[in-house]
């Protein structure tokens, strides 16, 4: 190993198998890092960048109730945010890693979601204009050429799949350390499950951004109703994932 391999072999607890647990893998970043600290700072403004009432706190009953129409934009918005918050934090429970490379993915995270944050209330707003048939949500300006719908879908996808990029890479940076960290079989398998787990939402953010290009513009909705994909490609990998674990719990035993 190089003397950067040696130095995070140095900063892991001597007694891997006293770590506390999560789901069978130990826990070697219990205290919070002032990367994590960082990285949750920056979820907690985007969020408040997401408030109902876009301009002021409603002042009468009419802007109030404007403002209450984007209350499913809002929490749709902070569900997205959430995945992937506890994405990050998940690696960094699991490695407790702070060094040059990991640091630099993280910062590009916070751009990125700093960045995120408009296209994703746009998307999830005309969603919700379009279920709700304009009772909540908010649409496209009625201005909106076919080239600019055509653009914002392409910035909502180009933004999903550098998030999920920058978690996939985190974990793969725990991959190539998974030497001194000293993972064992179970950890090496799942966090080769996260691996493949992130690259399932960079795969239908790149469908999106393929057909937010190609698309006749009547259809140009699709790019958005694709995400929602994710919800079964996912739960098919997990299921198997964890059939994965089992087998390898009862091996072991």
């Amino acid at each position: 190993m190089n003397a950067r391999y040696d130095e995070i072999a140095s900063a892991v607890p001597a007694d891997l198998d006293a770590l506390p647990r999560l789901r069978g893998f130990r826990l070697r970043g219990m205290q919070m890092t002032r990367l994590e600290t960082f990285i949750d700072a920056a979820f907690a403004f985007a969020i408040s960048m997401l408030v109902i009432a876009a301009q002021q706190i409603p002042d009468n009953i009419q802007a109030l109730l404007a403002a209450f129409k984007n209350v499913p934009t809002f929490v749709c918005s902070i569900a997205v945010l959430g995945i992937f918050w506890r994405g990050h934090w998940l690696w960094s429970r699991r490695y407790g890693l702070e060094d040059s490379v990991s640091i630099l993915i993280s910062w590009a995270m916070i751009v990125t979601i700093l960045i995120f944050i408009y296209p994703l209330k746009a998307i999830f707003g005309a969603m919700w204009y379009l279920l709700s048939n304009g009772q909540v949500g908010q649409p496209f300006s009625l201005h909106t050429t076919e080239s600019q719908a055509r653009t914002i879908f392409a910035i909502y996808a180009l933004g999903l799949i550098a998030i999920s990029a920058e978690i996939l890479l985190l974990n793969f940076r725990a991959w190539q350390l998974r030497e001194p960290l000293g993972l064992n079989a179970r950890e090496r398998l799942m966090t080769r499950g996260e691996l493949t787990g992130w690259s399932i939402p960079m795969s239908v953010g790149l469908v999106s951004l393929v057909f937010s290009f190609t698309l006749p513009i009547e259809k140009i909705a699709w790019c958005g109703w694709v995400y929602f994909l994710m919800a079964i490609i996912l739960r098919v990998h997990w299921f198997w994932h964890r059939r994965r674990l089992k087998e390898d719990l009862r091996t072991r035993n």
